[in-house]
């Protein structure tokens, strides 16, 4: 196992949408404990491959007891009811913001073995789920904030000592 760099804010890859895994083996199971690892050391709950620069539809995740990975996940809502409440992101250090997401979640996809999971979540395990995906489709989390906070969210990362402009 290897702890990875995380990509920040700004790296095209994280606004590249991910693609399908179709092969599943070593590689793809390295990937996932890479990917823990990585997650642990940055303290994050949640960690999407392409934010370790890898485009695959992989994201792994540690919150409320539950730790694991999907591979191709999709999720859907479970009812209407959302909750908002802060989210960060280990790609924008230091930056938070309310985001508006569905309040319980069914996500399906597939473990590094290829065979077929199911995770509910209900909480900050439906939030991470969403975020994850979010990151696996190209997607921010900047892009859920209404417009003043992502305003102000710009403005800290434009603020911020890691950030370079290209």
């Amino acid at each position: 196992m290897a702890i990875r760099d995380i990509r920040l804010f700004g790296d095209a890859v994280l606004n590249t949408p991910a693609t399908e895994v179709a092969e599943f083996g070593e590689p793809l199971r390295r990937l996932v404990a890479d990917m823990l690892e990585t997650m642990d050391a940055a303290g994050g709950v949640g960690l999407a491959a392409n934010q370790v620069g890898v485009l695959s539809r992989v994201f792994v995740f540690d919150c409320q007891g539950m730790r694991g990975h999907i591979v191709n996940p999709v999720w859907r809502a479970i009812g209407d009811a959302e909750q908002t409440g802060r989210e960060g992101c280990l790609s924008v250090p230091g930056i938070t913001g309310d985001v508006t997401r569905f309040n319980d979640v069914l996500a399906t996809g597939y473990d590094s073995a290829g065979r077929s999971v199911a995770v509910r979540g209900t909480g900050l395990l439906a939030r991470c789920i969403q975020h994850e995906t979010d990151h696996l489709d190209g997607i921010m989390f900047m892009r859920r904030m209404d417009q003043e906070q992502r305003k102000a969210a710009m403005a800290g990362i434009r603020a911020a000592d890691w950030w370079k402009e290209t």
